[in-house]
């Protein structure tokens, strides 16, 4: 249950930059907009608790007046045609507020209601509380008649009688208890207003659409924002498959501007380095043509036949060496315009080509396959390709299919394979295995470095691989587009 919950966590949570700053940001705005309701709600009803209060402070002024100027015997029926089903008057000799309240709404209340009360005291509560019996007026039976005289009298100063705690329970109200000039108390229960409810139509579809219409903008903002990452990505990704790319459009906000900025200068800085290189390799190419074309000419007027032989063939093995290592460093892969060619074709080709020299090859695929590609690149990479399975596996067998998004092809010989410890390794320039790789056969150790080179700048990459009936198989992965 425990790893359960993280996986669960991670599924759920974007994988991208946009993905997560968007769900950062509507999370945001719904609790911002959770919050405000929230507040409104509290703030609507403390207005409502006011203007009621304000309300019933200005009334009971009134019944104040009016009941000190009526008599005793007729103040019952009086106040009964003052009651409303929210508004509930009662006099008697008890106060219907048992703890008077100074703070908050009995607060403010009292302050409105002290200005036309000449001294009068007031005692006010919001708190829930009995509505008393007869004595406090509140009562069923205290509508009908005047305050009991049988019993012991009420305590007018204390404002206690025997009726106090009796009676039924009411629930949060404003209660309101005036003392009269004769002593006796002029009772007032006003239930709180809670208005209509908040979550109606006509408030929550506008802030639903509020809601929409902001996601919609920041959504759109974070899109814009987060946009230059894509470009860096792009950009990355095309200055690993050709370091002359364009480089990348200096424009959006300062940090922005920064980085476009430094990622070109990198680049340029990597194609310096590369020119350099090339330069270098180049001039000392050409430098060591002229003593190579010396000793071939001393080589040429020897007497021993047998040693003139082996160093003629050093000599044409040195400027293998150095013609293969110039092309290597050149790196024309990456100068080559990409075009659209059948590589089926051009493979099939190849093919028929080395069956005429008298090698044994083979090719399974489709007859027509068009990608875009550097047509001398690919086709020196894939000759190398067959070069090595037939001088090290004896014969070469070509498969072509196509994957989504790419196209896969694979050449495998019946040689001895290589240890997967050298699968890495054999792609390092000048890297020849012993086992299988000797100075007889000609090569400089450079075929499988030159091919993935060149594979590698179109965008894909070979893999090598054992294949269980023996023999190695090498996959070359190559971008539709």
């Amino acid at each position: 249950m425990r790893t359960a919950l993280p996986r669960l966590a991670r599924r759920l949570i974007p994988d991208t930059v946009m993905g997560r700053t968007a769900s950062v940001l509507v999370a945001a705005l719904l609790l911002s907009a959770l919050a405000a309701v929230v507040l409104f709600a509290i703030q609507r009803q403390e207005a409502l608790e006011s203007i009621g209060g304000r309300n019933a402070a200005e009334r009971v002024g009134g019944i104040v007046d009016i009941v000190e100027q009526t008599q005793p015997d007729q103040r019952h029926a009086t106040l009964h045609h003052l009651e409303t089903p929210r508004f509930r008057v009662g006099w008697g000799s008890v106060p219907v507020v048992i703890t008077d309240e100074t703070f908050g709404l009995a607060s403010y209340v009292r302050d409105a209601l002290a200005k036309g009360m000449d001294g009068r005291e007031i005692r006010i509560s919001t708190r829930p509380g009995p509505l008393g019996g007869p004595e406090t007026g509140m009562g069923h039976h205290g509508r009908h008649g005047p305050p009991p005289e049988s019993g012991p009298g009420p305590d007018f100063a204390s404002g206690r009688g025997p009726g106090m705690g009796q009676g039924p329970m009411i629930g949060p109200a404003l209660r309101i208890a005036v003392r009269l000039e004769d002593g006796s108390w002029l009772n007032v229960v006003a239930p709180f207003e809670f208005g209509d409810s908040l979550w109606r139509p006509r408030f929550i579809l506008p802030l639903l659409l509020a809601l929409v219409l902001v996601t919609a903008a920041a959504l759109v903002a974070v899109g814009k924002a987060t946009s230059p990452f894509a470009t860096f990505a792009s950009a990355a990704e095309r200055l690993g498959v050709d370091v002359s790319a364009p480089p990348m459009e200096v424009s959006g906000p300062r940090e922005v501007r920064q980085a476009a900025h430094a990622f070109n200068v990198m680049q340029q800085r990597i194609s310096r380095f590369v020119q350099d290189r090339t330069q270098m390799l180049a001039a000392i190419s050409h430098d060591l043509k002229t003593p190579i074309t010396r000793l071939r000419l001393r080589a040429e007027f020897m007497d021993d036949d047998d040693q003139r032989i082996r160093m003629l063939a050093d000599l044409e093995e040195m400027e293998a060496m150095i013609a293969s290592t110039l092309a290597f460093a050149r790196d024309d892969a990456t100068r080559e315009a990409r075009v659209r060619l059948d590589l089926a074709a051009l493979v099939e080709g190849m093919i028929d080509d080395m069956a005429e020299l008298g090698a044994d090859c083979a090719y399974d695929g489709p007859e027509t396959l068009v990608i875009e590609a550097r047509p001398a690149a690919l086709k020196r990479a894939i000759g190398n390709l067959l070069d090595n399975a037939i001088k090290y596996g004896w014969r070469a067998r070509l498969g072509l299919a196509e994957a989504p998004g790419e196209v896969v092809l694979t050449v495998d010989d019946d040689g001895p394979g290589i240890p997967e410890a050298d699968f890495e390794r054999v792609f390092a320039p000048f890297v020849r295995l012993e086992a299988s790789r000797c100075r007889d056969t000609g090569g400089t150790g450079l075929g499988l470095a030159v091919a993935r080179a060149a594979i590698r700048a179109h965008g894909g990459d070979i893999t090598l691989a054992n294949r269980p009936e023996g023999g190695l198989r090498i996959s070359v992965s190559l971008p539709t587009t």
